[in-house]
C-alpha cells in the first residue's frame, strides 16, 4: 500500500524526500528536503558552522521564512563551486524548488518573491587587450 502512494507522488523519492538543484553564479547546490525538525546540513556541517556570517544564514533561511515553516523541514544539501555568497544563493534556489515540489501550495508565495527564478548574472570574462573585463590598461603618454 505504501509503495503505491510513493508511485502516485512522483516528486518524492522512497524516503519521502523532495530533490532539487539550485544554481547561482558558479555554484551548484543539490538539495534534499523532507518533513522534520528543522535542522539544515550543508556538506555534512550544520548551517552555522558552514556559513559563519549571519547574512548568509539569513539568505539560506529566506524560503522557509516566506512560507512560515522554519522548523518543519529537514534539509540536506551538498554544494560546490563559487564562493560563499554564490553557494548561499544556490542553496536558497534549491530549497525553494524543493519546497515547491514537496507541496504545490508553496509555489505561489515563493514565485511571488522571485526565489524560483535562477539569477542569470555571472562574472564577465576578461577580454584580450584589456586589464580586466572592461578596464583598459593605463595610458602612457611617454
Amino acid at each position: 500500500m505504501e509503495e503505491q502512494e510513493n508511485k502516485t507522488d512522483s516528486n518524492l523519492d522512497i524516503k519521502q524526500r523532495a530533490y532539487a538543484t539550485g544554481r547561482r553564479k558558479n555554484s551548484i547546490a543539490r538539495v534534499w528536503l523532507k518533513q522534520g525538525n528543522g535542522d539544515i546540513k550543508i556538506n555534512g556541517k550544520s548551517l552555522d558552522k558552514y556559513f559563519s556570517r549571519p547574512v548568509l544564514q539569513m539568505v539560506v533561511n529566506q524560503p522557509l521564512n516566506v512560507i512560515q515553516a522554519e522548523n518543519n523541514y529537514e534539509i540536506m544539501a551538498t554544494v560546490k563551486g563559487g564562493g560563499l555568497s554564490g553557494q548561499a544563493g544556490a542553496i536558497r534556489h534549491g530549497i525553494s524548488k524543493a519546497l515547491s515540489l514537496f507541496d504545490i501550495a508553496n509555489r505561489p508565495p515563493l514565485k511571488k518573491v522571485g526565489f524560483l527564478t535562477r539569477d542569470p548574472r555571472v562574472v564577465e570574462r576578461k577580454k584580450s587587450g584589456l586589464a580586466k573585463a572592461r578596464r583598459s590598461y593605463q595610458f602612457s603618454k611617454r
